[in-house]
């Protein structure tokens, strides 16, 4: 399971012209299923997540989590994360996990979210999104649950 993790000022997920998910301070993630993750994929990155001090403290050191700065989260699957580019210039997309399998994982990924107390919106699951994203810093780390990157 890949994370792409960015703090943001504020977030928005809209679906044909409707907001569908929307945040102020806190993190967008682009949340990426391989086809052969399972739950233990989650043990790790939702409390990874949660707990990551990346906002800063009164010296400007990054020192605070989204709970100690009453931030949100916005989660958006995204497929593209397990996009292979290394031969010819189209991505293969082998990887990834169907819809079926990714879908319940994507699911559990935001309850468990949900359960540590933060608030948190979502995209649509498969739908085209336009995603409006004011990354603050900017901030973007990659997560991966094999500890690829």
């Amino acid at each position: 399971m890949r994370a792409v993790v960015m703090r943001c000022s504020r977030a928005a997920v809209r679906v044909e012209g409707r907001t569908v998910g929307e945040i102020g301070p806190g993190f967008v993630v682009l949340l990426g299923v391989a086809a052969d993750d399972g739950l233990a994929d989650l043990d790790y990155l939702v409390p990874k997540i949660a707990g990551l001090r990346v906002f800063p403290d009164e010296g400007g050191k990054f020192n605070r989590s989204l709970e100690e700065v009453g931030g949100s989260v916005l989660v958006v699957s995204q497929f593209t994360l397990y996009g292979d580019c290394r031969h010819g210039r189209r991505p293969s997309f082998t990887r990834a996990a169907p819809a079926e399998v990714a879908r319940p994982l994507y699911e559990e990924f935001v309850a468990r979210l949900r359960a540590t107390g933060l608030p948190v919106a979502t995209g649509e699951f498969g739908a085209r999104m336009m995603v409006e994203i004011f990354n603050d810093g900017p901030v973007t780390l990659l997560l991966d649950s094999r500890r690829e990157f």
